[in-house]
């Protein structure tokens, strides 16, 4: 006789599906629209935080986009050979190195980043505002306790 699960239980592991099937829609279309404009996922990612943070740290870019610094690295190479960014020495400390955008790549993101905001958009378009807002709190709070937060 199979086991019976509590609704509670049952609840958690339809979640995890429900949500693991929404991320991979969203972030396939995301993947796809990305990927127009001759750029990777990862590629994309560090031009879109330069171009809304401005110039950061290297060390920081991980974090923010959550690759290896590995990857991190191998990918500002590849958009510096683009001249869409560029590598500049902090002042004060010579261990610091920023990465900032060029004038091409601020052009070239300021021309696609709202393209690109518009398709994400529309793809979440079946939930209204207060939806939005409501799931971006609740999944907040459900990362926060996963992650032992």
């Amino acid at each position: 006789m199979p086991h019976k699960m509590d609704q509670d239980r049952a609840a958690s592991l339809k979640l995890f599906v429900v949500l693991s099937k929404a991320y991979k829609t969203m972030s396939d279309l995301a993947v796809k629209d990305m990927k127009q404009y001759g750029l990777s996922p990862s590629e994309f990612m560090i031009l879109e935080v330069l171009y809304t943070k401005g110039r950061i740290p290297l060390q920081q870019i991980g974090e923010k986009i959550l690759v290896t610094s590995g990857s991190v690295t191998y990918n500002i190479d590849k958009l510096e050979k683009k001249q869409l960014l560029k590598r500049v020495p902090c002042g004060e400390d010579r261990r610091v190195i920023f990465a900032e955008l060029t004038a091409k790549g601020t052009e070239l993101f300021g021309r696609i980043f709202p393209d690109h905001a518009e398709s994400v958009h529309q793809a979440a378009d079946g939930l209204s505002l207060e939806e939005k807002l409501e799931a971006i709190e609740l999944l907040k709070k459900l990362g926060k306790r996963a992650g032992g937060g």
